[in-house]
Formats: C-alpha cells, sequence, structure tokens
C-alpha cells in the first residue's frame, strides 16, 4: 500500500512538474517590447537653455506654478550633482534591469493578457521611500536614488527601510505598485482584513516573481523570514488568544501591519520580530487558500478575507 502511495504522490509532482514547465516555455514566448528612458540622465545633462524642451517632451515631471529657475537650480545644485554622479556609477549600464523587468512584464502579459506593456522611465527624486516605484498604466517610473545599495553613504534611514534600498528590489516595488491597481482594497477594519489584503499581494509576487526569494518578495532579510517560519505557530496562537482577528482597534495596523522596525506584541520577542508579521501570516493564509481552492487570480482578488480566511483551513506549521 505504502509503495502504491508513494508512486501516486511520485506522478502527481511529476505531472504538477510538467505543467510549470510548459507555462514556463509560453511565458518565455511571449514578446515583449520593453522600452526604458533615462529621465534622470537627460535632465541633469541638459544645458538649461534647453530646460524647455526637456520640458516639452516630459511635461508631467514639471508640474504648473514652477519657475524654470527651480529647475536650473535643481540641475546645478552641487548634492543633487553628487547624488546623480551615484547613480550613473550604479546604473551605468541599466540593461540587467532591464532584463528583470523584461521577465516581469511577460509574466504580466501571460497572466493578464489585457494589460499594456508601459514605457519605463527612471528619474532622480526626492528620495521618498513610499514611492520608489510607480506603475501607472502606460507609464513605470523608478527613483534610481532609492536603489543604490543599503550601506550607501547618501542613505540616513533606519535599517528595516535601507535593507531595501537594493537593485533587486526595483521588480517587487513595481509588482507592489501594480497590485495596487488590480487588487480592491479591503473595506473591513478587522486585522484579518488587512492581513488578507496584503497576503493578495505577496501572492500576487509569487505568480509574477518565480525566481524572487520570499525576502525578496516581502523585504526581509533571510533571517527575518527564518523567524516567522521558526514563530509561525506562536504567533497564530497569540492573535487567536488575544482576539485579534476580528477587531478593529487601529494600534494592531501599527503593530503588526505598518512597516516597522520590529512587530510589537510587548514581549521579550520583539526585538527578535520583524515588522508586519501580520502580512506574512496573511501570505500564508492566502498560499493556503490558493492551494486548497483552486481558485484563479481575478477569483482571488474579489474574494473577501473571512471567505478566504475559511476555505483556507489554514493552519500554522508546527
Amino acid at each position: 500500500m505504502k509503495k502504491y502511495l508513494l508512486t501516486a504522490v511520485f506522478c502527481l509532482v511529476l505531472i504538477s512538474c510538467e505543467k510549470k514547465s510548459k507555462i514556463e516555455q509560453e511565458v518565455t514566448e511571449i514578446p515583449v517590447d520593453l522600452k526604458i528612458e533615462r529621465f534622470d540622465k537627460l535632465f541633469f545633462g541638459t544645458k538649461p537653455e534647453n530646460l524647455d524642451k526637456v520640458k516639452k517632451q516630459y511635461p508631467y515631471f514639471f508640474p504648473a506654478g514652477n519657475d524654470n529657475t527651480v529647475w536650473i537650480e535643481k540641475m546645478q545644485n552641487p548634492l543633487w550633482r553628487e547624488l546623480y554622479t551615484e547613480v550613473q556609477k550604479k546604473y551605468a549600464n541599466i540593461e540587467p534591469v532591464k532584463k528583470e523587468l523584461d521577465d516581469l512584464f511577460k509574466q504580466i502579459k501571460y497572466h493578464f493578457p489585457k494589460t499594456r506593456t508601459p514605457k519605463v522611465i527612471t528619474v532622480i527624486s526626492e528620495m521618498d521611500y513610499n514611492t520608489k516605484a510607480i506603475y501607472a498604466d502606460s507609464l513605470v517610473i523608478i527613483s534610481l536614488e532609492l536603489y543604490l545599495g543599503k550601506d550607501h553613504k547618501f542613505y540616513q534611514f533606519p535599517n528595516y527601510l535601507k535593507q531595501n534600498f537594493e537593485e533587486r528590489q526595483i521588480a517587487p516595488d513595481v509588482v507592489s505598485s501594480f497590485a495596487m491597481r488590480k487588487i480592491p482594497p479591503g473595506t473591513q477594519k478587522e486585522l484579518l482584513s488587512q492581513m488578507v489584503y496584503w497576503g493578495k499581494q505577496l501572492y500576487l509576487k509569487d505568480v509574477l516573481l518565480p525566481t524572487y526569494t520570499d525576502a525578496e518578495k516581502i523585504g526581509y532579510t533571510p533571517e527575518q523570514i527564518k523567524w516567522c517560519e521558526e514563530n509561525e505557530s506562536y504567533m497564530w496562537r497569540y492573535f487567536l488568544e488575544k482576539e485579534m482577528l476580528y477587531s478593529s482597534e487601529q494600534k494592531l495596523a501599527l503593530r503588526f501591519i505598518n512597516p516597522a522596525p520590529f512587530s510589537k506584541f510587548y514581549l521579550e520577542i520583539d526585538n527578535d520580530s520583524p515588522g508586519q508579521v501580520g502580512v506574512w501570516v496573511g501570505w500564508q493564509i492566502v498560499r493556503a487558500y490558493m492551494e486548497n481552492s483552486g481558485a484563479s487570480l481575478e477569483e482571488l482578488f474579489k474574494t473577501d478575507a473571512k471567505e478566504i480566511f475559511v476555505k483556507s483551513k489554514y493552519k500554522p506549521k508546527k
């Protein structure tokens, strides 16, 4: 009996691998004509007398009400020039970034055939870590000054933010912005609803970024992923015992959902925990739901958190 069971399991794994291989081949063959325009190089390489030509070409980067002197000062400011120099050092060759984005948009075209391949524009902006990469239908805007490497001398940010200022985070950040357009925000304020909403976003990264690690998808270090895996059962028991899942208390998002140096259980483990552990647990719930339900991405996006939770039959690994 055991022999037959092992044979059946082996056959299922083989069929699954063959299906995955077929999908990978289909994705690879999708034509994608992705262009990257280096607005950062154009802007800082333009002479002041030619600024109006740049403004005409990229009007959306020049909001009304600012005189040309504002932009000329930025072009010539020593600090901005130094930042520009550092970006050009790091991204003298943009082809590795283009390769990652080519692969990403092939995945997007496969799973969302009606999606247009956008034009990608690189900029040097104001170091706003909340808008590192913006997906806006026909445009993707990438702020290269926020991908110079976590140890760069310009970064005066906490470590939990700096650890994601790496080139490898460009594609995950693009997916995060893309997900905002595809996944309806939860209407409920309960912790479970927020967990599942962000879990949906991370599951989309599972689909669109198959070669990326879990750490890269969520923005953790490998050690932080290991901590979550080792403490999954404990975290889940804590949420249940404290009756947090269906609570709408605002502080819960600050403790377990929002970016932070650590999560706040108000216990000794806090300093060892990464921030956003509620997001990580929500991810595992969504993964379990997709495995047990066989739902499509479209169905996942439309299904509410409570239904996903019930049908997931989620149980933490011991």
